[in-house]
């Protein structure tokens, strides 16, 4: 009955999240930063998973727009007339989510022309000069990265944002302007033979993707209250794609699983190298949890290539 009446269960999600903010607010700082990574991480899987997923394109540069949206929402908050005021957080965050989606669009009109591996190198270029100008920026901290910025990022702000994500982009995909995304991804060409303009598609797709990414590092910034440009790096991107190619491309509900996943799996290994029962070898092992970590990556992707929840090989579309 939810499932096939979104906006109720928006507004039940967004009700749970008020409810229950205060109690998670008083959790251990170590589990708080856990959730909120989740909640985080599945903003910017389920946006990258409209490029990615639903339109068929492979974006590499995810975390220059998170990097924008972050550094965007800091300065803001910064400003001493607007420095400390709540009521100015959500306006901020908005704020750094349109200058994302401006930088999605100035990347995404000259490179979107491009397909496939091409496409891929050159939005790793284009993330690499984001980080490269911001390194730069005196305004922006530069290398030495700025600070100072309010803790006002919750549990209700992080996961109302994960909500009004998956909300708006499942909503914009299964309706019938939406099925155009999805047109581009099952036959670019025949779909152009139909009249769809494919390059407008590719591009929105691509700014939609930006802004929700420019939310979720406003989010970011407010809880850590550092950043720094090196957190925004090429490394940075590939966590978020690994996210939608495990969840399985195109997969919403398998993006979501996949995010939480891949969030509490290096702090599952973390925990289970410090077990003395366990055996020697499987405590070194898991303390050099980075080969573990991309080891089940890689049997996963063997024994499963199209992701936890992603279509199998000739099923029929819907």
């Amino acid at each position: 009955m939810i499932a096939k009446h979104p906006r109720i269960a928006l507004l039940a999600t967004l009700a749970a999240c008020a409810a229950v903010s205060p109690w998670i607010s008083g959790l251990n700082a170590y589990y708080l930063d856990i959730i909120i990574g989740i909640g985080i991480n599945i903003i910017l899987a389920v946006s990258l998973n409209l490029v990615n997923g639903h339109t068929g394109q492979f974006s590499l540069g995810h975390a220059g727009f998170m990097a924008v949206g972050t550094y965007a929402a800091s300065w803001l908050t910064l400003l001493p007339a607007l420095h400390g005021h709540i009521w100015f957080f959500p306006v901020a965050l908005v704020a750094g989510g349109l200058a994302a989606a401006l930088t999605g669009l100035l990347v995404g009109v000259p490179s979107l022309r491009l397909k496939g591996d091409y496409l891929a190198i050159v939005t790793l270029g284009f993330n690499e000069i984001i980080k490269g100008l911001i390194q730069n920026a005196e305004p922006l901290g530069a290398q030495r990265g700025l600070g100072g910025m309010t803790l006002h990022t919750s549990f209700f702000w992080t996961f109302a944002a994960a909500a009004l994500t998956v909300y708006c982009i499942g909503t914009l995909v299964h309706s019938t302007y939406g099925r155009g995304f999805l047109a581009v991804r099952d036959d670019e060409i025949a779909a152009e033979a139909m009249g769809i303009n494919t390059t407008k598609y590719k591009v929105l797709a691509f700014v939609l993707a930006a802004f929700f990414a420019g939310i979720a590092g406003g989010l970011f910034a407010h809880f850590k209250q550092f950043i720094h440009p090196e957190g925004f790096n090429f490394l940075r991107s590939v966590d978020i794609v690994v996210m939608v190619i495990l969840g399985g491309m195109g997969s919403t509900a398998g993006v979501i699983v996949a995010a939480i996943v891949l969030t509490l799996l290096p702090e599952l290994l973390r925990y289970v190298s410090r077990l003395d029962s366990l055996p020697d070898w499987f405590q070194h092992l898991a303390e050099n949890r980075m080969i573990l970590y991309s080891l089940l990556l890689i049997i996963l992707m063997l024994t499963r290539p199209q992701g936890l929840f992603g279509r199998q090989p000739g099923a029929a579309r819907t």
